[in-house]
């Protein structure tokens, strides 16, 4: 009975030992595993059985990007400008083996490691050249950190300048430097909204002056022509009238020429027939007035035969 016990203890301690041993890797972190004290392997993603009492776990390492944020270092600039600037670094293991055993207490090696580098760099530099150079300064602090953590397994992705805080008069000095400059920019933009307002003016004028001056040459030109088609047309209708009264004085002759020969010829008709009265046996003969004219008539168209001939 006693042996039952004893093998049920002795299967519950194997039981005990081989699940206690039993490790299950979760996605983007890693175990450095150490046996008797030295390092044996890397258990990356899955399920692993280490040694009892042979193997441990040294360290779990997550693989992810990580993030420090320094709070901020007391840098001099060139110009012997103190100031307080606190970084941010983006950081990832990617080899768990130096991480492990490459420096002691990483994370304090890289905190001191950035604010060195940070004050190496900003002591090149001065006030001005600081604050327009953010860009320039991580990319020195970020490719000088890299090279620096590479021993201890750790890639340093960014650096980024978080705060850059000047010392209050300094502050001061560069808002009121700011505000003049504002006031120099307003004044150069008034000034040059005035020119070009001016200068658009002048050319308005300009243009309306030369199509001012084109609509009086064109209403010249159209005057004249007016006038000119007028005189035309008045001395084209004088030549038309001085035709027309020819023509009608031509008509006219040509029907007296045409109508005064019969009425001559029955004038001489009536002075004929009065001879033949006179010709009779009537003692007296009355001449009307009428035929007295007639008489006038027939000698002024004999005289104007006579005259003709």
């Amino acid at each position: 009975m006693e042996w039952l016990i004893t093998v049920a203890v002795i299967i519950a301690v194997v039981l005990i030992l081989a699940v206690s041993n039993i490790s299950v890797v979760q996605q983007s972190r890693a175990y450095v595993i150490e046996r008797l004290g030295a390092f044996h392997e890397v258990w990356g993603v899955g399920l692993h059985i280490k040694l009892p009492f042979l193997d441990r776990i040294a360290r779990r390492v997550s693989l992810k990007e990580q993030v420090l944020d320094y709070p901020p270092q007391p840098v001099i600039t060139k110009d012997n400008v103190t100031m307080q600037i606190d970084t941010v670094v983006y950081f990832q293991i990617t080899d768990p083996k130096l991480y492990c055993y490459g420096v002691e207490q990483p994370m304090m090696a890289m905190e001191t490691l950035t604010a060195t580098t940070l004050r190496n760099i900003i002591g090149d530099l001065e006030l001005d050249q600081t604050l327009t150079s953010r860009d320039i300064i991580n990319t020195k602090m970020r490719v000088i950190l890299d090279e620096a953590t590479d021993p201890w397994g750790i890639k340093v992705n960014r650096v980024e300048l978080k705060n850059i805080l000047p010392p209050q008069d300094i502050q001061n000095s560069m808002e009121k430097q700011m505000k003049a400059e504002r006031d120099r920019r307003q004044a150069i933009l008034q000034a040059e909204g005035q020119k070009k307002s001016a200068i658009l003016i002048a050319e308005g004028e300009k243009e309306s002056a030369i199509l001012r001056a084109d609509a009086e040459k064109q209403a010249a030109i159209l005057k004249a022509e007016a006038e000119k088609e007028a005189k035309i047309l008045k001395a084209d209708g004088e030549a038309q009238a001085i035709r027309m009264v020819q023509q009608a004085l031509a008509d006219s002759l040509e029907m007296l020429n045409e109508k005064a020969p019969n009425e001559q010829v029955v004038k001489l008709k009536a002075i004929e027939a009065m001879e033949k009265v006179a010709d009779g046996k009537a003692t007296k003969i009355i001449i009307p007035s009428q035929m007295q004219g007639l008489v006038g008539l027939a000698n002024g168209l004999v005289e104007g035969v006579q005259d003709a001939q």
